[in-house]
């Protein structure tokens, strides 16, 4: 057997194509759970010879789909992967060994996989067989690619970014609990982006039984991209002819209750084609934290909660949330209208994490937070 090839310094050319396979990558975001949504491009010469991203279902790989396409032309080609290359065998073959029987002959990797059944095998195994591997280039932008995927295997949960479109008074709703417009077109069209690219979208019976909101994807071609829908129902209140019922056939949905919820009332969501999940309680409300487990057991590993004050609220007091999208409209709806957390300041929401981006559409503002 030859000596591994010592690593290269990675260049400008390198992070070029690093870019395109994280950008590949993010096509499969909400698509690929459970597996991570990973990019890979094959270079050779200078020429892209061959790309790849992880295929909805999470099989097949983004590195087998980017060999498959390159062929021949991967012998001595430099492969580009927003992750580790996995070296167990699962359901498909291991990566590592496709990449090696190619003849590649260099291996750009962004991050080490966290899964304790890769963590460096992959990379290991690839240089044991004289192929040169390069480890850490735009580690930052691939963490956040992969941050679901980081969560589930290293806290047993999903990445939870929680949504809310606020009124310039820091408002949700009109009294009485009644629903409002806040936020203009262009917003409601990066919704819809966002809803696209998670596993799962999350609210509470409240928001249910106000809005009946359908909870999908509502724009053009892109209504297959519908996120799984959950709903908290402690007590298994929901209507079957509210939309999250209606069209479970079309999206599906899953409902979390407590363990005291009517066995009778779970027959019947069943029957419709809803997944009903029972959990603990803490303090009257359901157990998040062993909400947001089930789903990871699940295979679900990005989340987005949609839910309002009250849910919004619980996950913020559970230290629950890893990035925020907020979203602000130009108008107030004056001191009668309901905040935006139960009990809590809005401030609390964004408390201990960093202003990532802000961005205007139309009139109105959206503003990035991530945990720090």
């Amino acid at each position: 057997m030859s000596d591994p090839l010592p690593p290269s310094a990675p260049g400008a050319e390198d992070e070029r194509f690093m870019r395109l396979a994280l950008t590949l990558g993010r096509r499969g975001l909400g698509r690929t759970w459970p597996n991570p949504a990973v990019g890979a491009v094959i270079v050779k010469d200078g020429v892209i010879v061959g790309r790849g991203w992880t295929q909805p279902g999470g099989r097949p790989h983004a590195e087998t789909e980017a060999l498959r396409r390159a062929k021949r032309a991967a012998q001595g080609a430099t492969l580009y992967v927003t992750l580790e290359p996995c070296s167990h065998d699962g359901k498909t073959p291991p990566c590592a060994d496709a990449i090696i029987k190619a003849g590649i002959a260099r291996v750009v990797s962004a991050l080490e996989d966290p899964n304790p059944e890769v963590a460096g095998q992959g990379h290991a195994r690839l240089r044991a067989k004289g192929i040169a591997v390069d480890v850490g280039l735009c580690a930052e932008a691939a963490r956040r690619a992969h941050a679901g995927h980081i969560a589930k295997v290293t806290q047993g949960r999903p990445h939870v970014l929680v949504k809310l479109a606020v009124s310039s008074d820091g408002k949700v709703g009109l009294a009485g609990r009644k629903p409002v417009r806040i936020t203009g077109e262009a917003a409601q069209a990066r919704v819809f982006q966002l809803r696209a690219q998670y596993d799962a979208i999350l609210c509470g019976i409240g928001t249910v039984l106000s809005d009946n909101p359908q909870l999908n994807v509502r724009l053009p071609g892109m209504l297959e991209r519908s996120p799984l829908r959950v709903v908290l129902d402690a007590r298994l209140r929901v209507p079957l002819s509210l939309g999250v019922v209606a069209t479970v056939r079309e999206t599906p949905t899953w409902v979390f209750c407590s363990t005291k919820a009517s066995p009778v009332a779970e027959d019947i969501l069943a029957q419709k084609g809803v997944k009903v999940f029972r959990v603990a309680e803490q303090n009257g409300k359901l157990d998040l934290d062993a909400v947001l487990k089930k789903l990871a057991a699940e295979g679900v590993t990005r989340l987005m909660v949609e839910g309002g004050p009250t849910v919004a609220a619980s996950f913020v007091g559970a230290g629950l949330i890893d990035a925020v999208v907020l979203m602000r409209g130009e108008r107030g709806l004056g001191s009668t209208a309901i905040d935006a957390l139960e009990g809590m300041k809005l401030d609390a929401l964004t408390e201990g994490m960093a202003l990532r981006s802000t961005e205007r559409l139309g009139p109105d503002t959206v503003e990035t937070y991530e945990r720090a």
